[in-house]
Protein backbone atom coordinates (compact mmCIF):
# COMPACT_ATOMS: atom_id res chain seq x y z
CA UNK A 1 0.00 0.00 0.00
CA UNK A 2 2.88 2.39 0.80
CA UNK A 3 4.35 1.87 -2.66
CA UNK A 4 0.96 2.60 -4.20
CA UNK A 5 0.63 5.76 -2.12
CA UNK A 6 4.02 6.83 -3.43
CA UNK A 7 2.74 6.33 -6.96
CA UNK A 8 -0.43 8.34 -6.37
CA UNK A 9 1.48 11.20 -4.72
CA UNK A 10 3.55 11.69 -7.86
CA UNK A 11 1.02 11.86 -10.70
CA UNK A 12 3.66 12.95 -13.22
CA UNK A 13 5.35 9.56 -12.81
CA UNK A 14 3.83 6.54 -14.41
CA UNK A 15 4.05 3.41 -12.37
CA UNK A 16 3.89 -0.01 -13.90
CA UNK A 17 3.18 -3.29 -12.15
CA UNK A 18 6.88 -4.15 -12.30
CA UNK A 19 7.83 -0.75 -10.84
CA UNK A 20 5.28 -1.08 -8.04
CA UNK A 21 6.56 -4.58 -7.21
CA UNK A 22 10.14 -3.32 -7.20
CA UNK A 23 9.30 -0.46 -4.80
CA UNK A 24 7.18 -2.71 -2.58
CA UNK A 25 9.70 -5.54 -2.61
CA UNK A 26 7.22 -8.21 -3.68
CA UNK A 27 7.04 -10.47 -6.70
CA UNK A 28 4.59 -9.89 -9.51
CA UNK A 29 2.97 -13.25 -8.81
CA UNK A 30 2.41 -12.21 -5.21
CA UNK A 31 0.82 -8.94 -6.31
CA UNK A 32 -1.50 -10.67 -8.77
CA UNK A 33 -2.43 -13.47 -6.40
CA UNK A 34 -2.73 -11.84 -2.98
CA UNK A 35 -3.12 -8.11 -3.57
CA UNK A 36 -5.85 -7.77 -6.19
CA UNK A 37 -7.31 -4.56 -4.64
CA UNK A 38 -3.91 -2.88 -4.83
CA UNK A 39 -3.58 -3.99 -8.45
CA UNK A 40 -7.03 -2.56 -9.21
CA UNK A 41 -6.08 0.72 -7.55
CA UNK A 42 -2.88 0.84 -9.62
CA UNK A 43 -4.85 0.31 -12.83
CA UNK A 44 -7.26 3.09 -11.84
CA UNK A 45 -4.32 5.40 -11.13
CA UNK A 46 -2.78 4.56 -14.50
CA UNK A 47 -6.05 5.33 -16.30
CA UNK A 48 -6.34 8.70 -14.57
CA UNK A 49 -2.71 9.66 -15.08
CA UNK A 50 -2.45 11.52 -18.41
CA UNK A 51 1.21 10.70 -18.87
CA UNK A 52 0.68 6.95 -18.74
CA UNK A 53 -1.63 6.82 -21.74
CA UNK A 54 0.73 9.10 -23.65
CA UNK A 55 3.76 6.96 -22.78
CA UNK A 56 1.93 3.82 -23.84
CA UNK A 57 0.83 5.42 -27.11
CA UNK A 58 4.35 6.76 -27.69
CA UNK A 59 5.80 3.29 -27.22
CA UNK A 60 3.31 1.97 -29.75
CA UNK A 61 4.29 4.70 -32.21
CA UNK A 62 7.98 3.90 -31.78
CA UNK A 63 7.30 0.20 -32.38
CA UNK A 64 5.26 0.95 -35.50
CA UNK A 65 7.98 3.23 -36.87
CA UNK A 66 10.60 0.54 -36.34
CA UNK A 67 8.33 -2.00 -38.02
CA UNK A 68 7.74 0.36 -40.96
CA UNK A 69 11.47 0.87 -41.41
CA UNK A 70 11.96 -2.90 -41.48
CA UNK A 71 9.11 -3.35 -43.95
CA UNK A 72 10.51 -0.66 -46.24
CA UNK A 73 13.86 -2.45 -46.24
CA UNK A 74 12.09 -5.72 -47.10
CA UNK A 75 10.19 -4.00 -49.93
CA UNK A 76 13.45 -2.67 -51.34
CA UNK A 77 14.97 -6.17 -51.25
CA UNK A 78 11.89 -7.66 -52.93
CA UNK A 79 11.95 -5.00 -55.64
CA UNK A 80 15.61 -5.79 -56.31
CA UNK A 81 14.78 -9.51 -56.57
CA UNK A 82 11.92 -8.82 -58.98
CA UNK A 83 14.24 -6.72 -61.16
CA UNK A 84 16.88 -9.45 -61.08
CA UNK A 85 14.49 -12.23 -62.03
CA UNK A 86 12.82 -10.13 -64.73
CA UNK A 87 16.23 -9.40 -66.29
CA UNK A 88 17.06 -13.11 -66.15
CA UNK A 89 13.71 -13.91 -67.79
CA UNK A 90 14.34 -11.44 -70.62
CA UNK A 91 17.81 -12.84 -71.21
CA UNK A 92 16.52 -16.42 -71.24
CA UNK A 93 13.67 -15.53 -73.60
CA UNK A 94 16.08 -13.87 -76.05
CA UNK A 95 18.43 -16.88 -75.90
CA UNK A 96 15.54 -19.24 -76.64
CA UNK A 97 14.40 -17.11 -79.59
CA UNK A 98 17.95 -17.07 -80.94
CA UNK A 99 18.25 -20.86 -80.56
CA UNK A 100 14.92 -21.43 -82.35
CA UNK A 101 15.96 -19.06 -85.14
CA UNK A 102 19.34 -20.80 -85.56
CA UNK A 103 17.69 -24.25 -85.60
CA UNK A 104 15.25 -23.07 -88.25
CA UNK A 105 18.14 -21.72 -90.35
CA UNK A 106 20.03 -25.03 -90.04
CA UNK A 107 16.95 -27.00 -91.11
CA UNK A 108 16.53 -24.75 -94.15
CA UNK A 109 20.20 -25.11 -95.12
CA UNK A 110 20.13 -28.87 -94.82
CA UNK A 111 16.63 -29.18 -96.20
CA UNK A 112 16.29 -32.02 -93.86
CA UNK A 113 13.33 -34.29 -93.98
CA UNK A 114 12.35 -36.93 -91.49
CA UNK A 115 14.23 -40.12 -92.22
CA UNK A 116 12.39 -43.39 -92.44
CA UNK A 117 13.89 -46.11 -90.36
CA UNK A 118 13.75 -49.64 -91.67
CA UNK A 119 11.57 -51.86 -89.57
CA UNK A 120 13.20 -54.79 -87.83
CA UNK A 121 10.75 -57.38 -89.25
CA UNK A 122 11.48 -56.82 -92.97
Amino acid sequence: MKALETATRHPEETFTVAGLCRVAGVSRNSLYRYHAPILKALRDHQRNCPGFAYAKAQKSVVQRRAENIGLRADIAKLAALVDHYYAAYLETASLLERRDRELAELRNKLKSRPALLPSAGR
